[in-house]
């Protein structure tokens, strides 16, 4: 577990979890208790710990990729709160969702209110969520470049999603993926420039890093 996060208003920590090492984040309203639970990757009970002395009051699916859904149905029966995922990824939970998330939409608890942002190209349903300075930004950007990518067609588009919904905010909204350490948009910004003045294969896909590929 580390803390990520921290203001006035909200705490952010983040737990590593499975054999992916895949991120769940909590989100706690310091003032209410109230908490959100982003993404249910494995190890119910080490979340279902941090989550003791705050209020649940949602578990949201950043998308629907076996790898941030190895606890969804343990820590769905055990914390009892609306599940919210976007309708592209929502077929593919093991149960159905409570809530459907589109872009614009927000998600209030306590005194923190969540934008969504519909974010596709690592899958079509893909989502982000913004507080303040902080995106939780599931695996559509990463450090040093997007989320996988499985044809060209769909790196176009998180590439477009990133640059459209994710470039657009500021230089210091910090960014929380669903693996790996976090990032600042002020770096990814600056790298992706150096990736989109050079010419690419129009097969690219996969695993692409702005300054390498």
């Amino acid at each position: 577990m580390v803390l990520v996060a921290k203001d006035d208003n909200i705490q952010i920590e983040k737990l590593e979890l499975g054999p992916f090492g895949t991120n769940a984040y909590v989100l706690v309203c310091r003032a209410t208790g109230d908490s959100v639970l982003v993404d249910t990757p494995a190890e119910a009970n080490k979340i279902l710990e941090r989550l003791k002395g705050t209020n649940p009051k949602y578990t949201l699916i950043t998308h629907n990729h076996t790898d941030h859904l190895g606890a969804f149905s343990e820590l769905r029966s055990a914390l009892g709160v609306p599940v919210a995922i976007h309708p592209l990824d929502a077929e593919r939970l093991p149960s159905p969702p409570d809530i459907l998330l589109n872009d614009g939409d927000t998600v209030s608890f306590g005194n923190i209110e969540l934008k969504v942002l519909h974010t596709p190209g690592h899958t079509p349903g893909s989502l982000c969520f913004l507080t303040g300075q902080y995106l939780i930004s599931g695996d559509t950007i990463f450090p040093h470049g997007p989320g996988k990518t499985g044809t060209p067609a769909a790196l176009r588009q998180v590439i477009e999603s990133i640059t459209e919904k994710v470039f657009v905010l500021p230089d210091d909204t910090q960014v929380h993926p669903g693996h790996g350490e976090s990032t600042v948009l002020k770096k990814e910004k600056e790298e992706f420039a150096v990736f989109s003045s050079r010419s690419h294969d129009p097969g690219l896909c996969g695993d692409v890093l702005w300054l390498s590929s």
